[in-house]
This record gives structure tokens, C-alpha cells and sequence, in this order.
């Protein structure tokens, strides 16, 4: 994960929320005497939630992982 300063972001924020647009990646924006604070797609954020709420019952992770291996197992069906 890239890690630059505010006063960097501020001076060409456009290249840089460009650049997370095009790699879909995250930005940790750093301040003095401040937490530092991460700059990404929104689009990303909401898929982190989604898995965060999907994985969040143990029942329903397992029923996931449990899909997943079939899949990896070869034993999917298209539709």
C-alpha cells in the first residue's frame, strides 16, 4: 500500500486518485499529529463491506468457503 503525505496528495491529487481509479489499489494519506487516513475507490470500499458482511456469520463463511471449493473442484454448473 502506497503511503505519501497530505501535503503530496494535496499538490496533485488528480494523478493520484487517477492512479487509484486505474489500479484499484489504496492510498494511505499521512498528516502530522493526525492518524493517517486511507483514500480509495468507492467501489472497493463496498466490496470490502459486502465480504465483511457475507464472512460475518460463521455459518453463512462456511457455506461460502464450502461453494468456493466446489467450484475450485470443478463441480460448478453454468447457468
Amino acid at each position: 500500500m502506497k503511503r505519501i503525505s497530505f501535503t503530496e496528495f494535496r499538490a496533485d491529487m488528480a494523478t493520484h486518485l487517477d492512479q487509484l481509479e486505474a489500479d484499484r489499489g489504496e492510498l494511505v494519506v499521512t498528516r502530522q499529529n493526525h492518524e493517517p487516513v486511507v483514500v480509495m475507490r468507492l467501489t472497493e470500499l463496498e466490496g470490502l463491506r459486502e465480504t465483511l458482511h457475507l464472512l460475518g456469520s460463521p455459518v453463512n463463511a462456511q457455506r461460502l468457503f464450502r461453494s468456493i471449493a466446489e467450484l475450485d473442484a470443478g463441480q460448478g454448473e453454468h447457468r
